[in-house]
């Protein structure tokens, strides 16, 4: 059957191309040449579009396609307390392609402000979903992005000697973050976490190792944190989370199969569903969801790749849907992207009929095995 609550059986990640009027006025705005209202009034416009445009195609949700971002996770966690954006010498190392050269590290006690940005983006999101009648979805970076990318020496010793309040302070500033939201109007919020990927990645973990960061444990202390952080959510509010290997112009960073981390991802974290990446090998295969627990929890199986144009056939989507199932019962799957279109604002290289085709073909796809 189809779901009227989110997760849905057609869902997406988050992030969407940016549209060229977006991509003109940043560049106009680095130049000095038009303000940093006027570059709203571009934003407002263009989501205004792209939330009745995911409605047309059939969606019961819209996200703001992270539009207002540059990266899917420092514009959050930038404006938190205690956090800045800094240059470091070196960016992200994706396969054959490095980022920009920014990064987010802890030079304060870390809060959840009442004028974070991201609300006031909901809102305006929630008031356009209004009017398409679908349900707006939040994305945010799950807390445990923080710690792992940059390690302990992105963290001020200073302010926090040991890590043990650091991951108490964390944990609840991301309480304070659900409730805020929550107050907002969401009920549909997202944990975007490339982290339980990188714990299965021996490469990841090995350079783990050489900063001088010990991994050992990761996985429970990562499970605690988000637990307390959703555990007071109330029951009409949806949180979700999306494991990604790395997305940045259609290239990758990690690789290895959810094995070593699916029981505690799973079975110990409490989200209502999981957006898991099946788009390439690098995944590996279905078998880690039968950790999943027998009940409401539902897995989002992204076979659909954002990575390039080229679209699927349905009927290969069909079969793998059905070999997911041989591990997790149908009714606790749906169907998305394996992740968003542009998890920076470069976006990835297909073209925006290509991305509007792949939304679409999950929808049909969704409705052929689930019904309409």
């Amino acid at each position: 059957m189809q779901r009227t609550k989110a997760p849905f059986r057609a869902d997406e990640v988050g992030s969407l191309l940016r549209p060229p009027k977006i991509k003109e006025a940043r560049a106009k705005l680095e130049k000095g040449e038009i303000s940093a209202d006027d570059l709203r009034k571009v934003e407002d416009m263009e989501i205004e579009k792209i939330v009745h445009r995911q409605a047309s195609v059939g969606l019961k949700l819209a996200t703001d396609g992270e539009f207002r971002r540059s990266w899917w996770h420092f514009d959050f966690l930038a404006k938190l307390s205690g956090c800045e954006l800094f240059h470091p010498d070196t960016g992200i190392q994706f396969a054959g392609v490095e980022t920009r050269h920014e990064a987010v590290r802890v030079i304060g006690k870390l809060d959840f402000p009442d004028d974070h940005p991201m609300l006031a983006h909901f809102k305006f999101l929630k008031k356009q979903c209004e009017i398409a009648h679908v349900m707006p979805k939040m994305t945010i970076p799950s807390p445990a992005v923080l710690h792992f990318r940059g390690g302990r020496k992105s963290i001020s010793k200073q302010i926090y000697p040991d890590l043990d309040g650091f991951y108490e302070d964390l944990a609840k500033t991301y309480r304070k973050a659900v409730k805020a939201f929550y107050d907002a109007g969401c009920r549909y919020l997202q944990f975007d976490d490339t982290v339980w990927a990188y714990l299965c990645s021996q490469d990841e973990l090995k350079k783990a190792r050489e900063r001088g960061d010990n991994p050992d444990g990761l996985q429970e202390i990562y499970a605690r944190i988000i637990n307390y952080a959703i555990a007071e959510r109330p029951a009409d509010m949806t949180i979700t989370t999306h494991v990604c290997r790395g997305n940045f112009r259609s290239t990758w960073i990690s690789s290895g199969g959810y094995e070593p981390v699916a029981e505690t991802m799973l079975a110990g974290t409490n989200y209502d569903g999981y957006f898991l990446e099946y788009d390439s090998e690098r995944a590996g295969g279905f078998e880690p969801l039968r950790f999943l627990p027998k009940g409401n929890k539902i897995v989002v199986v992204g076979v659909i790749t954002s990575k390039s144009g080229a679209l699927e056939k349905k009927d290969d989507i069909k079969r793998r849907l059905e070999e997911a199932s041989k591990y997790a019962p149908l009714d606790q799957l749906a169907l998305s992207p394996q992740c968003g279109f542009a998890s920076t604002e470069e976006g990835n290289l297909l073209t925006e009929e290509e991305q509007w085709a792949k939304l679409k073909l999950a929808v049909d796809v969704a409705r052929e095995v689930w019904g309409k």
